[in-house]
């Protein structure tokens, strides 16, 4: 283990070198870890005669999966900033208390959590808007996904931990690892041994289980900085309370992404029917192709500003945050110009259904319209989340979903004479105008947090 009295390369490293080294197994391991759902959505879709009622069914999930997702990363993103910055006051067993803990609160909730969603998935698929083509692909998907509900949690919350530690490869791993079991376990469950949609969940909870047993070897094992140890699971509200505090923003991120993927299903099955809600399973796929690279980006920012806020060294965290936001800034306006340019592409990658493609690719160039603003967004939100600025980022938050997008999906409709225009049209409004308020905010605040200090 490294000795503590070292200097941190985090401290005294180039920046751009160390968010490379951070960051890009980060993106890999973002994009990697799409391959899960993804792979099982070009798969399902291509199955024959059934392909397309059975994703808009696997489709209709995803408020669910936002949801575990979204509690996973209520410990994962806010315990692992706090324990860099206790690195980075040289309080390694803080640092270490914050790991069991964090472990320990995972593991509760995934008991719950797969109580709660198993018995309750038939009643949920049916308010998201599942059509009795596509409640039985709904619910067989959901209750395969759910029981596997720890491992997804484990891997999803504890995995950076280990970013932040610097063991970026380490953590890539955990991705690629699981998403090549996933891409060769579902051809065979789905289509060699007949599974159909059930094969598909099952190959994704198998692969997430040796993800979470990756995780946990390491964390455990003798490379680990932050060692995952017996003593420190006992929960003390001191030392995970301010992990909860932190990760609530992007749980609110996460969990009302549910509750808009639940706003987009209703809107567009009461205006455009299946062919609608099978095009927005499309696209939130697609989408994902645009955020978690940025994700991954700021991945790699986060251990360097939150051990350099710690450490008191304000024109490293400057030097780090700019450096972010300029990556992802860059990568969206690329991936947007793409896509006005091929949507098409993007669409056929999930079916052969013409009528789905066309649909599809038409909604896209609406719905991404304003994509190339989210860099602009994630990297700043993201930074706040790094600084250790929970109520900022908790509103921040909430402004894109709560207060601007879900309202839009139900109120433009009204005003305009096409409604599923109008309901694809809410993203790009509320994308340009959340973005431009996170980022005059984050410039506005950003010198005096960092004068004021961790102190």
């Amino acid at each position: 283990m490294q000795n503590q009295n070292n200097t941190n390369p985090m401290e005294t490293g180039s920046i751009p070198k160390l968010l490379a080294q951070l960051a890009i197994p980060a993106v890999v391991a973002q994009v990697i870890n799409l391959l899960y759902n993804i792979v099982d959505r070009i798969y399902i879709g291509h199955i024959p005669g059934i392909g397309a009622s059975a994703l808009t069914g696997v489709g209709l999930f995803a408020p669910i999966l936002m949801l575990l997702n979204a509690f996973a990363m209520l410990v994962g993103s806010g315990g692992a900033p706090r324990a860099a910055i206790a690195m980075g006051k040289k309080d390694h067993d803080t640092a270490e208390k914050i790991v069991g803990n964090c472990f320990t609160l995972l593991t509760g909730l995934a008991v719950i959590l797969t109580i709660i969603f198993y018995i309750s998935a038939p009643t949920l698929l049916k308010l998201f808007g599942a059509s009795s083509a596509t409640m039985s692909y709904a619910t067989a998907y959901a209750r395969i996904y759910i029981l596997g509900s720890f491992f997804v949690l484990i891997v999803l919350g504890m995995n950076p931990f280990i970013t932040t530690q610097g063991f970026a490869k380490i953590s890539m791993m955990t991705t690629v690892i699981g998403a090549v079991i996933n891409i060769i376990l579902d051809p065979v469950f789905i289509f060699v041994l007949g599974m159909g949609v059930k094969g598909a969940a099952l190959a994704t909870v198998l692969s997430q289980a040796v993800g979470a047993i990756w995780i946990l070897c390491f964390l455990t094992g003798k490379k680990t900085l932050l060692r995952l140890k017996k003593e420190n699971m006992r929960l003390e509200v001191r030392v995970f309370g301010p992990c909860l505090a932190l990760g609530i923003s992007t749980f609110v991120m996460l969990s009302t992404e549910s509750l808009l993927s639940i706003s987009f299903t209703n809107s567009l099955s009461r205006y455009g029917g299946d062919v609608a809600v099978g095009a927005m399973t499309i696209i939130t796929s697609i989408n994902q192709l645009v955020a978690m690279p940025v994700q991954g980006i700021c991945q790699g920012g986060q251990p360097i500003i939150s051990y350099n806020y710690g450490a008191d060294k304000p024109e490293r965290v400057k030097k780090a945050f700019f450096t972010q936001f300029c990556a992802c800034v860059a990568y969206t306006f690329t991936f947007w110009a793409v896509i006005m340019l091929f949507p098409q592409i993007f669409a056929s990658i999930f079916t052969a259904n013409k009528e789905l493609v066309e649909y599809s690719s038409w909604a896209l160039r609406i719905y991404m319209a304003g994509i190339f603003s989210t860099g602009f967004q994630i990297s700043c939100q993201q930074s706040f989340m790094a600084l250790g600025q929970a109520k900022v980022s908790l509103l921040l938050a909430c402004l894109r979903k709560i207060i601007l997008l879900i309202p839009l999906i139900f109120i433009l409709p009204h005003f305009l004479p096409d409604k599923v225009f109008a309901v694809f049209l809410a993203e790009p409004v509320s994308d340009i105008l959340a973005a431009a308020a996170t980022t005059i905010t984050f410039l506005t605040l950003f010198n005096s947090i960092l004068k004021k200090g961790t102190k």
